[in-house]
């Protein structure tokens, strides 16, 4: 195995890995955040909370229902990179 090749592999698997954890609880929170102010420039409503606690209660819902799945993504990644440490110590 040569050793920087695959550190950088490693780089570039943690990044897609982290992408993937991030997306599911990212995205719905920008959506509502576009929704949430296209709504506050229709009104004219300036009220800091308006936008705070939707997002915060979409945040936690996409957590109750994304949160086993990410949590799986991250267990499995670390159990292969231990699973590897092996091969780079010979």
């Amino acid at each position: 195995m040569d050793g920087p090749a695959y550190f950088i592999g490693v780089a570039q698997q943690a990044l897609w890995i982290l992408a993937l954890a991030c997306a599911p609880i990212l995205i719905p929170a920008l959506v509502a955040g576009l929704v949430l102010g296209m709504f506050q420039a229709a009104t004219s409503i300036n009220e800091q909370t308006l936008t705070f606690v939707p997002k915060l209660i979409v945040v936690g819902v996409c957590l109750a229902f994304f949160g086993s799945a990410i949590l799986m993504l991250l267990v499995d990644f670390t159990q292969d990179i231990f699973a590897q440490i092996p091969e780079l110590v010979r």
